[in-house]
């Protein structure tokens, strides 16, 4: 089922769409999130105010009206785990993209600046953020915001493809050699971390961004608070707290919203 969501069935005003946008009609933005809905919306319109993409898709199954005119809202069943957003990237996110190509975000990342687009992005296949973790030549990369084409999206529901959890190690790991062998193209890192910077890579001359303990410097520290007080899952925060707690605390009001980080912590631990 497909909402067609406008800006006049929004009670905020309309959104001011600026005309010298990057044109990238190759392009799907997506988002797919059972979880942290109201920061993917925002997550989605932050790419959306620099680039015009073919279509922005946001497959959830909370019925959402987002007021930004080009967010398409699509139905899906609830994704009760991150295994099951895996299970829906790779055998599902295909049937929504008819482009060329698709960036998948999440609630947690976003473009950065339209400038440091670079044409050779679409030579890949896939590309995210590197991970330094992995030494093999094998480090391309992390999902969350990353550039993926649709016959790459159709090489994962292959016989031959596993489909394992996470999707992104299933895909720049696990199933990369047989993707491989199939034809498919994995930007090298030194492109990767110009695409997008995570854990590795510089969100000062990266094309977008991944990971929430990057979003106070990403967008500073009192609009990722903003973001916060809307977040209904803090599961993802939980590796980074102690970074984000820092952020937080040299900010305005720093000892009070560390009192209320601290006490969200509590109750989520629980």
């Amino acid at each position: 089922m497909t909402m067609h969501c406008h800006a006049e069935n929004h009670p905020q005003a309309h959104t001011q769409i600026r005309s010298d946008r990057l044109a990238l009609p190759q392009v799907t933005l997506c988002a797919v999130t059972s979880v942290n809905v109201a920061a993917t919306v925002r997550a989605l319109e932050a790419s959306l105010e620099q680039v015009a993409f073919a279509a922005c898709r946001l497959l959830t199954d909370v019925p959402v009206r987002p007021h930004h005119p080009e967010i398409e809202v699509v139905l899906i069943g609830r994704l009760a785990s991150s295994a099951a957003y895996s299970d829906f990237l790779l055998t599902q996110l295909v049937d929504h993209v008819k482009t060329s190509h698709c960036l998948v975000t999440q609630w947690d990342g976003h473009l950065l600046d339209a400038n440091r687009w670079q044409a050779q992005f679409l030579d890949c296949d896939y590309i995210g953020a590197s991970w330094p973790q992995f030494g093999d030549g094998h480090d391309v990369g992390n999902g969350g915001f990353s550039l993926r084409s649709r016959r790459l999206l159709e090489a994962c529901r292959a016989p031959q493809f596993l489909p394992l959890h996470p999707e992104d190690v299933a895909i720049g790991r696990t199933n990369r050699d047989w993707l491989e062998g199939q034809g498919m193209r994995f930007a090298p890192r030194d492109l990767a971390d110009l695409f997008a910077a995570e854990r590795t890579g510089d969100i000062e001359t990266a094309f977008g961004y991944h990971g929430v303990f990057n979003m106070p410097r990403a967008i500073g520290v009192d609009a990722f608070w903003t973001i916060y007080q809307e977040l209904d899952d803090l599961a993802t925060i939980r590796p980074d707290f102690r970074r984000l707690l820092r952020a937080v605390s040299r900010g305005r009001n720093g000892a009070k919203r560390a009192v209320r980080m601290i006490a969200d912590r509590v109750r989520w631990v629980r």
